[in-house]
């Protein structure tokens, strides 16, 4: 999913996101490898004082050149493994063993392949396949072998992004509002160590896996599956890959579908306050309707907005006890849980009653949030899939701010979400990690054919105006607006659905008039 990412001082919002709604759980399996290259013709790298590369170069298809495994007992997913470079233009520099998983079509009805991605950055994309059924309608599933694969860095591929084990002590430790320049300086000091730590320990791959190489990856794909064009449905961040994978090969794409995209054309500060306005707003429709309704736990009297005021000002003066073994609910857990509920409404009755209960003292709700919000596993584990986030997005971006010109922007996020954004310094998000040498293309999709763009109303995480702005980026993008309040649209009712399906189906004659709604 493209998250807001709450790193370190949780003071500026950036950017993530498949639906937590579609969140299923990794399972590893064995399966052959192939190596993606021997007929691969050369794809060509960034030059790092440019975001405008044009296109490149597709690689031959090879026929299915996968060494398929069974994952279940009917055959209808397997799984296996692909080898591509780590770096394009210098292969000798080793290789990403990329773990692939297909569900296979209705073999009378298939039409051909479909990429899938759930979002991130940072998010395997495997358990989109494997777990199809669950996900898509039987139009994609019985007309297309759904292809999905953890991208370079992230889930079951290998070598994967590893920073730290203590997600606690970098996410949930720290006082949002320092009270002095010792406090303000622990958090950038942490800031630095984590991205001292991200940068030491994934030196090897650290240049290498922004994305353009993924872009560059689903491309070694088609080829290994042996097709001459392809489609795509990416969510969230996978709408930006997509674009740029349609951007860098668009002879290759037979559809495309980007399901609550970004603007592609927003700076890093400008893309923080977007999410920072949309996340607010549905935060202010969820106080809204809490004060309108008794039924809400929330309810306070009719006034919800008052008394959150009052508990995110008490949790940050008093943290209040949750889990055994577990930190206190502060400021910063608060807000975490917060966004997590944010992205859709079927989680606000959840957090109507995590903050009933915090006003009580007992703050285990509120953390129950924010660990799903860091996906913590029932053993206390963490995937990679923040961490990864943080880094893959940095090595995307060239801007590098100072500690003074992330304080500077303060006041900014301050008042475009001032009960969302209360923190008193920058995050630091980026400040700290080295210069990127893989900046992300300029996203055109020329050549691409048409593309279909679904933005929701109320999607607090690429908020609609943002994903206009990556339809107009498009050179033929077709937006949808669906009427909801959660991030992306498929699947939200039969309209957002239908149309997603009959264009992948037939994306020549069925695709949307731009502009097109679902009430």
């Amino acid at each position: 999913m493209r998250r807001t990412l709450i790193t370190l001082a949780a003071a500026a919002l950036l950017v993530s996101a498949c639906t937590d709604d579609n969140k299923v759980t990794s399972t590893e399996s064995n399966s052959g490898s192939t190596v993606a290259g021997s007929e691969t013709t050369d794809h060509g790298t960034t030059d790092p004082g440019t975001t405008d590369p044009g296109t490149t170069d597709a690689t031959t298809p090879n026929g299915d050149a996968f060494e398929w495994e069974e994952f279940d007992s009917d055959g209808v997913v397997q799984t296996g493994h692909l080898e591509v470079p780590i770096d394009y233009d210098d292969p000798a520099q080793g290789t990403f063993d990329l773990y692939v998983a297909r569900h296979l079509a209705d073999p009378a009805k298939r039409i051909g392949s479909l990429l899938v991605n759930p979002g991130g950055p940072g998010f395997g994309g495997s358990d989109f396949a494997i777990y199809a059924d669950q996900i898509y309608g039987q139009a994609i599933i019985q007309q297309f072998d759904i292809i999905g694969w953890d991208p370079r860095g992230t889930g079951l591929t290998t070598p994967a992004i590893d920073c730290t084990d203590d997600y606690d002590r970098f996410y949930a430790s720290l006082d949002v509002t320092p009270d002095d320049d010792a406090e303000r300086q622990q958090i950038a000091d942490t800031a630095e160590e984590f991205a001292t730590e991200c940068s030491t320990k994934n030196a090897d791959i650290l240049e290498f896996i922004g994305t353009n190489n993924s872009a560059r990856d689903m491309d070694s794909i088609r080829a290994a599956l042996g097709e001459e064009t392809i489609s795509y449905f990416g969510f969230s961040y996978g709408s930006e890959l997509g674009a740029t994978w349609a951007t860098l090969f668009p002879d290759t794409v037979r559809a495309a579908v980007l399901d609550g995209a970004a603007d592609p054309t927003a700076g890093y500060i400008e893309s923080g306050l977007q999410q920072s306005v949309g996340f607010e707003s549905s935060l202010a429709t969820f106080l809204q309707q809490c004060s309108d309704d008794p039924s809400c736990e929330f309810h306070n009297d009719g006034n919800a907005e008052q008394a959150f005021d009052q508990l995110m000002t008490a949790l940050d003066e008093q943290p209040v006890p949750s889990s055994e073994g577990r930190p206190d609910v502060n400021l910063q857990v608060a807000i975490s849980g917060v966004f997590q509920a944010m992205y859709s409404d079927q989680l606000w009755q959840q957090l109507a009653q995590a903050l009933k209960d915090a006003q009580g003292g007992n703050g285990a709700g509120l953390l129950q949030l924010y660990d799903d919000y860091y996906a913590r596993n029932e053993d206390g584990t963490y995937d990679n899939s923040l961490e990864a986030f943080q880094t893959i997005f940095c090595m995307d971006t060239t801007e590098r701010l100072t500690v003074a010109e992330e304080d500077a922007a303060v006041p900014q996020f301050q008042a475009a979400a001032p009960r969302l954004s209360p923190g008193t310094t920058g995050s630091y998000f980026c400040t700290f990690y080295p210069e990127t040498q893989d900046p992300r293309v300029d996203i055109t999709g020329a050549g691409a054919g048409p593309i279909l763009v679904m933005g929701t109303t109320g999607d607090p995480s690429t908020p609609l105006d943002s994903t206009r702005r990556m339809a107009d980026s498009l050179e033929d993008g077709r937006l949808v607006i669906v009427t909801a309040n959660q991030h992306t649209g498929y699947g939200v009712n039969v309209c957002s659905s239908d149309i997603i399906e009959q264009y992948l189906v037939d994306p020549v004659a069925n695709a949307p008039t731009d502009g097109a709604e679902c009430p």
